[in-house]
């Protein structure tokens, strides 16, 4: 019963960021509703926190995807690659001012 119920959360808070206030305020309504212990509750607050938490990290992961593999089709290069060819160009130009 207590997975249906975080199942039934998340689906319908659908991974949404929720405060801790408000994650809290919802296992006590759930908690009354349902009938379940605190120590069941509070199960329930660190599981759904530690839901939303990792479907965070998953959506900024594929975010940053996404931008990289938009760049690369616009033949964008990363800063990185910009600035050590920056670095080789500065190199190469004092090498010649020294002939």
């Amino acid at each position: 019963m207590f997975e249906i119920l975080e199942k039934t959360l998340l689906t319908a808070l659908g991974a949404a960021s929720l405060t801790q206030k408000k994650t809290e305020e919802l296992a006590c309504e759930l908690r009354q509703r349902f009938n379940l212990s605190e120590e069941e509750g509070k199960k329930l607050v660190t599981s759904v926190q530690e839901a939303v938490k990792q479907r965070q990290q998953d959506l900024q992961d594929a975010a940053r995807d996404e931008v990289r593999q938009a760049a690369e089709r616009l033949g964008l290069v990363p800063r990185s690659e910009l600035e050590a060819l920056e670095q080789r160009v500065r190199q190469l130009e004092e090498r010649l001012g020294q002939n």
